[in-house]
């Protein structure tokens, strides 16, 4: 692992897959606010998906509340609007927080376990509620999800872990899970009958999905009608620190010249160490692999009963069914694909190729749907089992934590970055919180809700990089 850790992290690569959700592209996704990049700005973000578009809303957001003049705020993205991450997941808004909630109370304590449990509800609760609010056209879908056990040690875990957020918060919603046995998960979900049959029990709770391309697309659109500058297809490609009497301040450099800002926000994942060597090693990119499906000609006609997930102790595998009146709706999104593989797909850390695809993954995510289901599978679609195949960069940290707030030993230089994979559940409050530090109000009330493990320090910088925690064994 350290020496896959320490491979230079690159820019976005140019002629990525294109994903599901890309296809078409939308109108901006080689928008240009204005023709040339601007000379400076107050504010200049870097990355354009969720946490970036989040970001520039609430800030935007802040100046209308203070009936403040807009301030200058110029995106940079280095592709097409919205090209990582977040238009390449697989659209699952949902928080398996018991899945890491004994490694954060361990880690940090039980308050702090228990922010990050609320956190990740109230994050996919208020994306919902701004999709619906907004009417943005993104397939919005609050729903109900299980994850399939298939390991029986992994089982015992995950019941302690259930009820250690029961005792800890009772009541709340964030620790309200359902507990089937086995044969309640093949006689509820349709799993376990002719083909991977040794479940060991499942997990129900409260999540969703959503086209998360569409809902950023709309996120930005209302950000451009409030003054945000756009600029895809600039990377930024270095930072340099400029000494000032009133403060530090920044140079941008692009391949279409320089702009200077007061303050600068990376929004930048698995990409973060391009621009800050001192993240290499720390945040550590990791291809994941997705695949659009359709359904075997035996699944229920009138659809699952909600999203999936495939979990293997160390590795799982994530499933969204595409909700009535989307398009195709009935396919099946499934990502993963690590399962079985040596050290857990090791080989997938380090890399920010997602021009192309590991043949084993993608082959693992085209044969797994007919063993989960089994029997309830049956033949494949007329037109094919794929409909479509694609990859994208996800970003990690050694503490299972993202990095949210200003880096370490540099003013007026702020991040949001390494999600764990899990940034449709983390990304929206954190781009609220990182908001609401640059403006000056990291008070008491950003403190009770935002986890303090979340904020980068100089402790975390030297940590050591061991993989995904949410894909080790189990921690007592």
């Amino acid at each position: 692992m350290d020496k896959i850790a320490s491979e230079p992290v690159s820019l976005p690569r140019d002629n990525p897959t294109q994903s599901y959700w890309q296809d078409p592209p939308d109108e901006i996704a080689d928008l240009r606010t204005t023709a040339s990049l601007p000379d400076s700005a107050d504010v200049v973000i870097i990355g354009s998906g969720i946490t970036g578009a989040a970001i520039a809303w609430n800030l935007l957001q802040n100046d209308a509340d203070e009936k403040c003049p807009p301030r200058s705020i110029v995106m940079l993205e280095a592709r097409q609007a919205c090209s990582g991450a977040t238009g390449r997941n697989g659209g699952h808004t949902k928080a398996a927080s018991y899945r890491t909630y004994l490694h954060h109370a361990k880690e940090h304590g039980t308050d702090e376990a228990v922010k990050i449990a609320q956190l990740e509800l109230d994050n996919i609760r208020a994306m919902h509620a701004f999709a619906c609010e907004h009417a943005i056209d993104c397939d919005s879908h609050p729903c109900q999800t299980v994850d399939v056990i298939y390991d029986a040690a992994q089982w015992a875990e995950d019941q302690r872990a259930v009820q250690a957020m029961r005792d800890a918060m009772p009541g709340h919603p964030a620790a309200e899970y359902s507990l089937y046995t086995a044969d309640e998960v093949r006689d509820k979900f349709y799993c376990g009958k002719g083909g991977h049959e040794d479940v060991a029990g499942g997990v129900g709770y409260e999540a969703g999905s959503m086209s998360s391309y569409r809902l950023v697309v709309g996120v930005l659109k209302m950000c451009m009608e409030r003054g945000l500058n756009l600029q895809t297809n600039t990377p930024a490609t270095s930072l340099e620190k400029i000494d000032g009497n009133d403060g530090d301040s920044w140079r941008v450099n692009t391949p279409r010249g320089t702009i200077t800002a007061q303050k600068v926000i990376l929004a930048t994942n698995g990409y973060t160490a391009h621009l800050l060597p001192q993240f290499q090693g720390i945040i550590v990119p990791l291809r994941g692999h997705v695949t659009a499906q359709r359904p075997g000609q035996n699944m229920p006609t009138n659809g699952l009963p909600g999203t999936y997930s495939f979990v293997h102790g160390d590795a799982y595998d994530y499933m969204i069914p595409r909700p009535p009146g989307s398009r195709f709706a009935g396919d099946i999104i499934i990502g993963g694909g690590l399962h079985g593989l040596v050290d857990g797909g090791a080989t997938e850390y380090g890399t920010t190729d997602d021009t192309g695809f590991d043949g084993v993954i993608t082959e693992n995510l085209r044969e797994c749907l007919p063993d989960y289901f089994g029997d309830n599978w049956g033949k494949d679609h007329g037109e094919g089992r794929i409909r479509r195949a694609w990859t994208g960069i996800m970003g990690y940290g050694p503490d299972g934590c993202p990095f949210v707030g200003a880096v370490p030993d540099a003013e007026n230089l702020w991040m949001a970055a390494s999600f764990q994979g899990h940034g449709m559940v983390m990304c929206w409050m954190c781009a609220k919180a990182l908001a609401a530090m640059v403006d000056g109000r990291d008070d008491d009330e950003l403190k009770r809700w935002f986890p303090s493990a979340f904020r980068p320090n100089q402790d975390r910088l030297k940590q050591k990089f061991r993989g995904a925690v949410h894909m080790r064994p189990a921690e007592s």
